[in-house]
């Protein structure tokens, strides 16, 4: 049985060239590659009204939280701060919704970039709404390399599943101007950058969730171990499927 990953679409709020109308769902084409790479079925899952969303949970094994804006802070309780970017507030009810129907049913979960602080906030934690705001953030985390090129080290915390899948210090993209805060109760962090920044996270008592604050879809075809990452999750998935089927 090839295992089932569902992928939370995000919202093109522009127009588009192909259907010329605003506020089309995608998912990014590199995960999906990289998941079929990993020999997984994608399915895309777009916003949909939350009370809706627990009739997706048995179309998938796993799921990808991906990348992009940011998420509404009164969702943790706080206002916007003026470093805030773009937020979709349509997004953030869907996924923190669908967020805790995965953890419920025990599916296997990944987060990416903005899916990493989504699955944070979801579970009871907060974001620095700006970098700015991190005190201890030093080194630049919004490169203006080209994405598909590392720019700086994370380091792994032993007897973790990052350590297992990275090594101890692995080289990393890094497109973000929003960072973890107080962490969720249930999770622990697995791996910072030099500056303390906080760079993974993983579930306390399981490997159902594992979430990175890079973006492993734009290095995996040269990177073995932006493979790894979703090589990984394929795995938890189809754990999950023979359980399940």
């Amino acid at each position: 049985m090839i295992p089932r990953i569902a992928i939370s679409a995000d919202t093109f709020t522009e127009a588009t060239n192909v259907i010329n109308e605003r506020d089309a769902s995608f998912a990014p084409r590199p995960i999906i590659e990289a998941l079929v790479k990993s020999h997984a079925l994608p399915v895309i899952i777009p916003s949909i009204p939350p009370e809706l969303v627990s009739n997706y949970v048995d179309l998938f094994d796993g799921i990808i939280f991906a990348g992009g804006e940011d998420i509404d802070p009164t969702f943790y309780g706080e206002e916007p701060h003026p470093g805030l970017g773009m937020t979709y507030r349509k997004r953030d009810l869907a996924e923190i919704q669908l967020l805790k129907e995965a953890v419920k049913a025990g599916k296997a979960i990944m987060g990416i970039c903005r899916g990493m602080q989504l699955i944070n906030i979801g579970l009871g934690g907060t974001v620095y709404q700006d970098i700015a705001e991190n005190p201890v953030a030093k080194i630049k985390h919004s490169q203006l390399a080209p994405g598909n090129l590392p720019t700086h080290h994370v380091n792994t915390v032993a007897n973790s599943r990052i350590r297992d899948l990275a090594g101890d210090r692995a080289y990393v993209n890094s497109r973000h101007h929003q960072t973890l805060h107080n962490v969720a109760p249930g999770l622990k962090v697995t791996a910072t950058a030099d500056d303390q920044v906080i760079e993974a996270v993983e579930s306390v008592n399981s490997n159902q969730i594992l979430a990175v604050q890079w973006h492993p879809e734009n290095m995996y075809k040269h990177d073995e171990v932006a493979q790894n990452l979703f090589h990984d999750l394929v795995q938890r998935a189809g754990q999950v499927a023979q359980k399940n089927h």
